[in-house]
């Protein structure tokens, strides 16, 4: 082996190890767990509006009359699902903000339905409705802790990239805080909305 040779792999084990030793590799562990939960926030909200139609379609069977709230669902799932999840946006607090409004939106017109529901009892006792109240339930759920695992994969990160000497190697490399989900009550992200309609009612003869 050259000298060329051997000075160039004593360069590149200094850099490594320089590398390792500022955050570098913490930083690009920590990013990576960031999108990973990222998409799976994104998986269960999708998951959630690809039950919507059914839930709505069930729901006009029995209670065509509540065509407000039907309506009002309809759109805020419509809302919600135009915008345009890139990796970017993750990295840009409006569009976040915005992101997770119209998920809010979402979340408060699925509540105004559920609640209308109770006013039909032939309705709580469908079984394809009780089999969509399931799925929404088990899907709130999941929503709930992707939100958390997503939120603690943030903070982590961002925790990382403020610390000395990890936030020189992010200054360096353009590594900048990220924006996380908010809420007016931090408990609430601690349990997800509640989904039940109680026992079903016996259907009329």
């Amino acid at each position: 082996m050259n000298t060329f040779k051997k000075t160039f792999i004593a360069i590149i084990l200094l850099l490594s190890l320089s590398l390792s030793g500022c955050g570098y590799n913490t930083i690009q562990t920590q990013d990576e767990a960031v999108k990973a939960s990222w998409s799976e926030v994104v998986n269960q909200y999708q998951r959630r509006a690809d039950l919507i139609p059914n839930l709505v379609n069930t729901v006009k069977g029995f209670a065509a009359q509540e065509e407000r709230v039907l309506v009002g669902v309809t759109e805020a799932r419509a809302r919600a699902t135009s915008i345009q999840v890139t990796p970017e946006l993750v990295n840009n607090p409006a569009a976040l903000q915005k992101y997770q409004a119209a998920q809010g939106e979402l979340t408060q017109a699925l509540k105004s339905l559920l609640m209308v529901t109770e006013n039909y009892p032939q309705l709580k006792s469908d079984q394809n409705f009780r089999d969509l109240q399931a799925q929404l339930e088990g899907t709130e759920n999941r929503i709930t802790v992707a939100r958390n695992r997503y939120i603690a994969a943030v903070q982590e990160y961002n925790g990382t990239i403020r610390k000395f000497p990890s936030n020189l190697t992010a200054m360096v490399f353009s590594y900048e805080v990220k924006p996380n989900f908010t809420v007016e009550n931090e408990a609430a992200i601690s349990q997800a909305p509640t989904v039940e309609f109680g026992a079903p009612a016996t259907p009329a003869n």
